[in-house]
């Protein structure tokens, strides 16, 4: 059996791999962090580095929060994060066929290293 991994690289980082396409689809459906990671069976601390390393790693976040949201509507994708995404799932049923994944249009969009901090620049 052949099985294909699409994983993207920030530096050492993995900026998108299958795991964390499948956390943001699930924020995309559950509106929330904590409801995303609970729906996958993994903790939210687990779940926030991802969106973390995630948001670190492209040049503009993929998921947008609002503090203090308390029911359930913390956390979307935002438009970045929806491109990238869809992106990403179109790389993966690329590779899956055998194709060569259409992976530099979101090679421009992926920075070099991750920053430190989310909002340092």
């Amino acid at each position: 059996m052949l099985k294909i991994v699409v994983r993207l690289y920030c530096g050492e980082e993995i900026a998108m791999g299958p795991g964390k396409a499948d956390l943001l689809d699930a924020i995309a459906r559950e509106h929330s962090i904590s409801a995303a990671a609970r729906a996958m069976g993994m903790s939210y601390r687990r779940a926030w580095l991802l969106v973390d390393a995630m948001n670190r790693c492209w040049a503009e976040p993929l998921v947008e929060t609002t503090p203090g949201a308390a029911r359930g509507t913390g956390a979307r994708l935002s438009p970045f994060g929806e491109r990238v995404l869809a992106g990403y799932r179109a790389a993966q049923q690329g590779a899956g066929k055998g194709a060569a994944p259409a992976g530099e249009p979101l090679e421009a969009l992926i920075r070099p290293a991750p920053l430190t901090r989310q909002h340092e620049g």
